[in-house]
């Protein structure tokens, strides 16, 4: 899993793609059995013809690629989408492939519409004063809320699930979350013998 959408304010996005597109394009791609391998291949083709539409959907939507954008066999390049209106294909939808979308905000009540603007409510990371992203973590429909930390913080004690699209009204992980997703309840009573009734 990895973050699938960034947010990011006016006045550190230039910095901020730069940086990601620099650490994208040097992303080792391969085989995930050598340890060096950041980028493994894509599930199948059917998907990854899929990331490859949606990126180029996107191009053509008026996005540009700072990084990646291409595929090769069954492995497609760590890429990273700017200029996106946030009506774009790449922004609305969930990729599920080596794609990071950017788009940037001016006010904190544009981040938080941003935000809220998806069918989907799995995982937030606000990075940031402590303060305002708690603030953001109240008024954002999310499953998880990471203050400081990535968007990938799957502790086995800790429930985990969405809302939205993202979630099935259920949590898994901690105790008692999994007893309820993953058991039925059912009352037993015994005795050694049959219990004598008078009737």
């Amino acid at each position: 899993m990895a973050a699938g959408r960034h947010i990011v304010h006016d006045a550190v996005y230039d910095e901020y793609v730069s940086t990601l597109a620099d650490k994208a394009k040097n992303l080792p791609v391969g085989d995930p059995v050598e340890s060096s391998t950041a980028i493994g291949a894509i599930i199948d083709e059917n998907q990854l013809s899929r990331i490859e539409a949606i990126v180029q959907d996107a191009v053509s939507a008026g996005a540009k690629v700072a990084a990646g954008g291409s595929s090769s066999g069954a492995y497609y390049s760590p890429t990273v989408l700017t200029d996106l209106a946030p009506d774009n294909r790449a922004w609305r939808e969930e990729i599920f492939g080596p794609v990071a979308p950017v788009i940037r905000f001016s006010d904190l009540e544009e981040a938080i519409a941003l935000a809220q603007d998806n069918e989907d409510g799995l995982s937030l990371g606000v990075l940031g004063d402590v303060s305002q992203a708690m603030a953001i973590a109240d008024r954002v429909t999310s499953g998880k809320v990471h203050i400081n930390e990535q968007t990938v913080s799957d502790e086995a004690h800790a429930p985990f699930g969405g809302f939205k699209s993202s979630g099935n009204g259920t949590r898994i992980g901690g105790a008692s979350t999994n007893l309820e997703a993953f058991t039925e309840i059912q009352w037993l009573t015994m005795r050694p013998e049959i219990a004598p009734y008078p009737f």
